[in-house]
């Protein structure tokens, strides 16, 4: 049974991603919105409902500490596993306003959160602070994106705005939602069965399979999105989700949390620190070549299964924790990140050459 509800989780995270998609492309074009912005903005909050749900039980539960491991965990997994595994799919392209505004905006919020974490506790009124400004922002890409006319339709293609043209993609992400909620309900319900039947503790299964299940929307929508050609919406839905985890989720958590929302001191020294890494790492990948092409997913995963197996084995009491954790962070890491630096140097020298002659 078990198994089977395995499956199911698959099946109806699938068929909400597509949904989704097709529901928010329809609407992008109803509406004059481009995919780019649909992703960072409606995509982004349908999939984000997993975490906002997990993470407002925990805080109404006396449990708000697993919020905040939610939120970074699922952060960390919408770049490192959900962008490496869309790429390895299908070859991402990017949009420059991505990198001129969208991850700069992620990367601000991230290290405003840590900032604000630093004594421990974010409060109610720091709460209320994130939730502001990725509002603020969501709201000014939504008004933004609506003056610009869809890239991928003419003001003739556009169907006329009429209430059909507008409920029945609204409907579509409506059921769409439903089925990815349910869908990684199921899914992780499953994986957790199954994890603590071979033996791994609550620490490791709230780390790994608690944090992925509630990424499991993000990653669904987003593969399907880039199979089916929309390259931006499936790269402003991954951006979108992590903006909308940390300024809304986290921020009504903080809100609602009796005390404010207690943060772990080694969410602080390794969580939020790689949280805010993976996003700046994030931007030399996506300079180069304005795509995310497959080996470059294949590193984003090979730094994920890293950092799943930084956290698992000391929690599993694995002898070998030491040595893998010493090489990873003095060897492993440097060396990854002088590459980026290196690609990032290259690409540059490349566009100003051909700025100089063009």
């Amino acid at each position: 049974m078990t198994l089977l509800e395995l499956l199911a989780g698959l099946v109806l995270l699938t068929a909400g991603g597509e949904l989704l998609v097709r529901g928010g492309s329809a609407l992008g074009r109803a509406v004059g919105i481009s995919p780019l912005v649909i992703g960072l903005t409606v995509v982004a909050f349908a999939t984000a409902a997993p975490e906002l749900a997990v993470s407002l039980g925990a805080a109404l539960t006396g449990a708000a500490g697993i919020a905040v491991g939610n939120v970074v965990g699922s952060n960390i997994a919408n770049v490192l596993l959900v962008g490496g595994l869309t790429a390895v799919a299908a070859p991402l392209a990017v949009d420059r306003k991505l990198l001129r505004g969208d991850l700069p905006a992620l990367l601000g919020l991230s290290v405003l959160l840590f900032l604000l974490a630093i004594d421990g506790t974010v409060a109610l009124w720091e709460g209320l602070l994130l939730v502001v400004l990725a509002v603020a922002y969501l709201s000014w890409k939504v008004l933004a994106g609506r003056r610009e006319e869809a890239p991928d339709a003419t003001e003739d293609e556009r169907p006329p705005l009429r209430p059909r043209t507008v409920l029945v993609p609204l409907g579509m992400l409506l059921v769409g939602i439903a089925l990815l909620v349910v869908g990684a309900r199921m899914l992780v319900s499953a994986a957790t069965t199954i994890a603590a039947a071979l033996g791994l503790s609550d620490l490791v299964i709230g780390l790994t399979v608690v944090a992925v299940g509630t990424s499991l929307p993000e990653l669904a929508t987003t593969v399907v999105a880039a199979l089916r050609g929309q390259r931006e919406m499936a790269l402003g839905n991954i951006v979108g989700s992590n903006v909308l985890n940390i300024g809304v989720v986290l921020g009504l958590t903080a809100v609602v949390a009796p005390g404010g929302l207690p943060v772990d001191a080694s969410a602080l020294r390794l969580d939020l620190p790689v949280m805010i890494a993976v996003t700046l790492a994030f931007v030399p990948l996506l300079l180069t070549g304005a795509r995310l092409v497959r080996w470059e997913g294949g590193l984003l995963l090979a730094w994920y299964a890293i950092y799943l197996a930084v956290l698992v084995l000391p929690a599993m009491g694995s002898a070998a924790a030491p040595a893998f954790t010493a090489v990873a962070q003095w060897g492993l890491l440097p060396l990854t990140a002088i590459g980026l630096a290196v690609l990032t140097v290259r690409e540059v020298r490349t566009r100003r050459r051909a700025a100089t002659t063009g």
